[in-house]
């Protein structure tokens, strides 16, 4: 029975003063989270408080530890304490994924904001951004197309999903990141990645600039000091100095002791092209490098071309609907006479906006295409395009499909050797397979029939 004096001394206990680092600060606003947490967890997120959150951090736990939780437990305190203008920004196919786990895990409600929910809100004489009692969740691409909305509201918190995307926000051509930089300058910020460091320092230098831009001084000082003396042990030691006062790192063999990771077996599976999908592969490859393909904007000719080269290595399904986009789009300008400034993909290929948010290419073109168009050439493109799409359409298997049936039943009796499955409930792919993982204590239900008579419709 709740009454006056437990309200009262619930609210003491949420918003009594604790150290930074004392465990006590995060778990008098878990009580209602659904979650088993983990030391390396709490640990982080009482790193992100040290600040306090007034520049910010990089959590950088390797995949699989549990860096969404991490971010969870600094929002459920911020929750707590009534610091409720808290931005999510991921990418365009994790929004839901945050939406439901804040949800399931944390008990916080969340909005998932994109243009027609924006505008709904303006519609109704509302901020959009002005949710006091949801969390707002985001993509990459929208906070970069809204930084100037985003920019006027005090946020208590910005959380940054696969922050690594920002890592090239020095270089000129990293148009999103520097944005981005710009609109969340005066917010405490929490980025998340497992891979803060991939290609070079310069990557780590360019996180950093979110959380602290004085933290290495300007790029050329970070380039003298760490760059050519990279692998000196005095410089290394000092870049680890600096950098752990915002990042925070561990790694899965740190934890082994109390989390039981489940052996990764990886075994290949090579597959043959039909003759058809040979075909389609080597005419659209010779398309894709020529410097004259009209449909092509010259500012985003790589761009587009590694997306189709992506869809092409998909399936013949995945690349025939874009073949038409592309035709149509040609169709248009043959008609109108106008130049390509942009090519729309289709709507369900979401990692459009995932290969584009990590475009970092130094292309100095505009997005218009400078070729002279004659409706000689226009007609020309046009038809092979239509052909290539044609020719996709025409393959009713795909090769690695098929091979991919293969590769499941080696999967499943490589589990069968291992003991992970009981052999009273799995012979081969089979409906409603009872599934045991390596850890005794894990079940779950496979119904694999279902799945492979779908794909194999597909294939």
């Amino acid at each position: 029975m709740s009454t006056v004096f437990h309200s009262a001394y619930y609210a003491f206990q949420l918003t009594k003063r604790a150290a930074s680092d004392n465990a006590e600060k995060l778990t008098r606003s878990l009580f209602d989270a659904t979650i088993d947490i983990n030391p390396h967890q709490v640990d982080a997120a009482l790193f992100a408080f040290e600040s306090p959150l007034s520049r910010g951090a990089i959590l950088a736990d390797e995949v699989g530890l549990g860096k969404t939780i991490e971010a969870g437990l600094v929002l459920s305190q911020l929750w707590a304490e009534r610091k409720r203008r808290i931005l999510i920004i991921v990418p365009t196919a994790l929004r839901k994924q945050w939406n439901r786990e804040l949800y399931e895990k944390f008990s916080i409600p969340s909005q998932i904001l994109e243009a027609k929910s924006f505008n709904a809100r303006l519609k109704a004489g509302e901020s959009p951004f002005a949710l006091d009692d949801e969390i707002v969740i985001c993509s990459y691409t929208f906070a970069r197309n809204k930084a100037t909305d985003i920019r006027s509201v005090s946020w208590d918190l910005v959380i940054v999903d696969e922050a690594h995307r920002l890592r090239n926000v020095y270089k000129k051509g990293a148009k999103i990141a520097r944005e981005l930089l710009e609109a969340l300058a005066n917010s405490p910020k929490l980025l998340l990645t497992a891979t803060p460091l991939q290609n070079n320092l310069m990557e780590l230098y360019g996180l950093s600039q979110f959380i602290d831009p004085h933290l290495f001084g300007d790029e050329a000082s970070f380039r003298e000091t760490f760059g050519s003396g990279a692998g000196d042990a005095q410089r290394l030691e000092e870049l680890r100095r600096r950098i752990q006062t915002t990042c925070r790192r561990t790694l899965r063999r740190q934890v082994a002791e109390y989390i039981p990771y489940t052996n990764r077996i990886a075994f290949t599976h090579d597959f043959t092209p039909s003759d058809a999908e040979q075909q389609l592969y080597d005419r659209v490859s010779e398309y894709l490098q020529r410097d004259t393909a009209l449909a092509l904007p010259s500012g985003q000719r790589q761009l587009i071309t590694m997306v189709l080269r992506k869809l092409l290595a998909s399936s013949s399904f995945a690349i025939a609907g874009t073949f038409e986009v592309m035709a149509k789009r040609l169709r248009q300008t043959l008609a109108a006479l106008k130049t390509v400034s942009e090519l729309d993909l289709p709507s369900d290929y979401e990692s459009f906006d995932e290969i584009a948010d990590e475009w970092s290419a130094d292309e100095d073109g505009d997005g218009s295409d400078d070729i002279a168009m004659s409706r000689t050439a226009l007609q020309s493109e046009i038809k092979e395009l239509e052909s290539y799409r044609d020719l996709a359409r025409s393959i009713t298997q795909n090769a690695k499909g098929r091979e991919l049936l293969v590769a499941l039943n080696r999967g499943f009796e490589k589990l069968r050797e291992l003991g992970a499955v009981k052999s009273s409930y799995f012979h081969g792919i089979a409906p409603d397979t009872v599934v045991r993982s390596a850890t005794p204590t894990r079940w779950r239900l496979c119904r694999p029939n279902r799945t492979i008579q779908r794909f194999q419709q597909r294939c």
